[in-house]
């Protein structure tokens, strides 16, 4: 079969995403200290737990390791949840991750320090748009990134994420089935390239991943010869030619930790280093460029939905209950079915689901 790759031309293209500045909380150490007495009391109080994605700062990933929370990718965020005996769950991270937490958790209050936390990927795919695609394209399964609205979830056939993703598509694909994809195409071209499949391709990208540039690494390679590079799927083909590695979030950590070089350049959210240096005591890690020659960071490397979770955040919302994740039910009976159908391929093949962008 000649594989084909196509970008679909969106003939009506969703607004322009606004992109906000990244704005990190600043407290000294006193309010620091205060404020994470308080909110391991009421996460007591409110029998509670927190769950945090690599991506958010370092305080908040550590304040879910010391409260026997949990530190992952989203879907795995939200398996951690069904598992756990609490009541109720608070996400730090993203709105679609805790969509996910309450689509596979539906018993329990899910509760985010921020609702405006959102996604570039998310936003650049509405369902009503996305919607319209499929009814175009009624002979293509429809697989989806983890990074979606549950009712973009809703009106797929499988959900995936970057850990699981080349080994679902090259099942379908032995199956003859054409795929349509989306919303990242940096990601469905990589799975394509990899795979062979036949894939239609949303037009959608990650301002983080989206904006390292390929001619700034080659030089900054250049600088750093002792230097691997570990790389998230959803940057640009010509970045994901340099890897040394190539993987999901829990990849690369893992890379980090088990590859010989002490320094590493890395293409993904520079929030994972927390993570990267608990498992790799000792070695260095630099971002990748985001600057140099066609360069217009807008991230900068770290996203800045993320960046928008804080102590203070979280603290409110607990005291509160505001900031509520709810999902219609009859979108939620929906979108655990592709959901689960990932979760199930992957129990047949022994397979530990880990690994979204992910963010």
């Amino acid at each position: 079969m000649n594989a084909t790759t196509d970008v679909f031309p969106l003939i009506q293209r969703p607004k322009p995403i606004r992109v906000p500045d990244v704005m990190e909380e600043s407290l000294d150490e006193r309010e620091r200290a205060a404020l994470i007495r308080r909110i391991k009391r009421l996460l007591v109080e409110q029998d509670a737990k927190l769950v945090a994605h690599y991506y958010t700062a370092q305080e908040l990933q550590e304040l879910a390791d010391a409260t026997g929370g949990y530190v992952s990718d989203s879907l795995d965020m939200a398996q951690f949840g069904h598992d756990c005996p609490n009541s109720t769950l608070v996400v730090a991270g993203v709105r679609f991750m805790g969509e996910t937490a309450k689509i596979l958790n539906p018993e329990k209050r899910v509760l985010m320090p921020e609702m405006e936390a959102t996604c570039s990927l998310d936003l650049g795919c509405p369902a009503d748009m996305f919607n319209a695609f499929c009814d175009q394209h009624p002979a293509h399964t429809v697989v989806v990134y983890a990074n979606t609205s549950a009712a973009v979830k809703a009106r797929a056939d499988w959900v995936v994420t970057s850990g699981i993703a080349l080994d679902i598509v090259r099942y379908l694909d032995q199956r003859g089935e054409k795929i349509l994809w989306a919303p990242d195409r940096h990601l469905g071209s990589y799975i394509q390239r990899e795979t062979g499949a036949d894939m239609l391709l949303w037009d959608g990208a990650c301002v983080v991943h989206d904006a390292f540039k390929a001619e700034a690494l080659s030089q900054m390679r250049v600088e750093h010869p002792d230097a691997m590079v570990l790389v998230h799927p959803e940057s640009p083909a010509e970045v994901i030619a340099q890897a040394d590695t190539v993987g999901s979030t829990t990849a690369l950590i893992k890379a980090a930790r088990e590859l010989p070089a002490r320094k590493f350049i890395v293409a993904t959210d520079r929030g994972i280093f927390h993570k990267m240096q608990q498992a790799a005591p000792g070695k260095i890690f630099m971002e990748a460029p985001t600057g140099g020659k066609g360069a217009t960071c807008v991230s900068c490397a770290h996203c800045p939905w993320m960046a928008m979770n804080s102590l203070r955040k979280l603290a409110q919302v607990l005291e509160t209950g505001d900031n509520e994740i709810l999902i219609d039910e009859a979108v939620r009976a929906q979108a655990v079915k592709p959901i689960q159908r990932l979760l199930n391929f992957a129990k047949q093949r022994n397979q530990v689901v880990l690994g979204n962008n992910d963010a």
